[in-house]
């Protein structure tokens, strides 16, 4: 569409007022419009007002588009037209900028930077107006396709003898008030030594309803062989564990148990009943640890009968690693592999402080659990010695199909 004598002069009036900037910004925009223009008139197949036999279909208005360039954001309108549809192939959604400026719009968000520092980002990459939170949110939600893919994959392609699960909380908005989020967490160790992450779910609180619910969703996905399950004292998480993960036994982290005992004593004395409880976990044999415990609870006694009361209560609890391989026995007493994990989830989830709502809080710590996941494949490190898995599945039919890296042989 050409230029009117008006459009010319107000475009020169416009050109002279502008700084080099602007100017560059005015004539990119200028230029980018006519394209559109021109683009329009080819598929329509006339001008405006214009009668032709090739025409297709009649203008219909314009819809306002803004683009951001390096030259800063051009206001363009983009052609309607009454029957069918046009965008302009300049324009099309999959061109380097826009997926460029995607990319690093979402990767700030999985890394945790604030709307505010996102929008800062954008305006230093040539969009002037910034981004909204809705266009934050829309991009990310580009995100959840792999991300739920993630969450859902099936569990069923190696045995996980243990299985570690504990739970973070996030601030959210529900209803319109700000509240607490449980974030649980399971990760696995599989048969082989290797570590996975098993999966995540976003909740009101660890009731043994939703924990039960995590669960049972593990299991549907394929998990499998679960000897020992490693968890804080949390009544409705015990509870769940024990209903629903037959035949596996449970595992009372230490960690957590001594923050307890510390609880019921004065300051002074904590790290001298905490060196004498670690006392138990150093033990070379099942029955030492057991008979070290009984030790332990009479000593404290008689100066600390609560902490006694704690230990014998607790003993089956806090023992039930000794059933297992002795060069496992560091690893699967405590859950401080998962703290870790949630730690790291608390660092990126702090920068947003409040999230707009659970499933945008469920869409990041997915991301962060999936980077850490990817991490733990792309380079493989045996979290538990190779050659001492295979006691924990002394008997492997002929039936079942080889495991990566594993015989197909019963073991002796």
């Amino acid at each position: 569409m050409a230029l009117s004598q008006s459009d010319l002069i107000r475009l020169l009036e416009s050109l002279r007022s502008s700084d080099g900037i602007e100017l560059i910004r005015a004539i990119a925009e200028r230029m980018v419009q006519e394209l559109i223009e021109a683009e329009a008139t080819v598929q329509i197949g006339a001008e405006w007002n214009e009668h032709t036999p090739s025409r297709t279909t009649v203008r219909n208005g314009h819809r306002e588009k803004v683009l951001t360039t390096l030259a800063g954001d051009l206001d363009l309108e983009i052609p309607k037209v009454r029957t069918g549809s046009f965008f302009p192939s300049l324009l099309e959604r999959r061109r380097r900028i826009d997926q460029a400026l995607y990319a690093v719009i979402m990767e700030a968000y999985v890394h945790g930077v604030s709307t505010r520092s996102v929008d800062d980002l954008v305006k230093a990459l040539g969009g002037d107006s910034g981004i909204s939170k809705s266009e934050v949110s829309r991009i990310c939600g580009a995100l959840d396709e792999p991300l739920t893919a993630f969450r859902t994959r099936p569990l069923d392609h190696v045995r996980f003898p243990y299985v570690y699960l504990d739970a973070t909380y996030c601030k959210a908005r529900v209803n319109h008030q700000i509240v607490s989020q449980a974030v649980v967490v399971a990760t696995g160790i599989t048969e082989d030594g290797g570590r996975e992450v098993l999966g995540l779910m976003v909740g009101d609180s660890e009731s043994e309803a939703f924990w039960k619910e995590f669960l049972r969703s593990l299991r549907e996905r394929g998990l499998s062989g679960v000897r020992l399950v490693i968890t804080d004292q949390h009544s409705g998480l015990v509870a769940a564990v024990h209903k629903v993960m037959l035949g596996a036994a449970w595992q009372r982290c230490r960690v957590h148990f001594l923050r307890n005992v510390f609880g019921v004593i004065d300051r002074d004395s904590g790290e001298m009943v905490a060196a004498t409880i670690r006392t138990i976990f150093t033990q070379p044999t099942a029955d030492l640890v057991r008979t070290q415990l009984d030790t332990v609870a009479d000593m404290l006694g008689t100066q600390f009968p609560k902490v006694k009361a704690m230990l014998l209560d607790a003993k089956e609890d806090l023992t039930a690693f000794a059933d297992f391989p002795p060069r496992h026995w560091k690893k699967i007493q405590s859950t401080n592999p998962l703290e870790r994990i949630n730690r790291e989830i608390k660092r990126r989830t702090d920068v947003v402080q409040v999230f707009p709502n659970p499933p945008a809080l469920e869409r990041l710590v997915t991301a962060v659990l999936s980077e850490m996941h990817d991490e733990w494949i792309a380079f493989p490190r045996r979290y538990l010695p190779e050659g001492s898995m295979d006691k924990l599945y002394p008997e492997r039919p002929e039936s079942v199909p080889a495991l990566p890296n594993t015989p197909n042989t019963p073991t002796s």
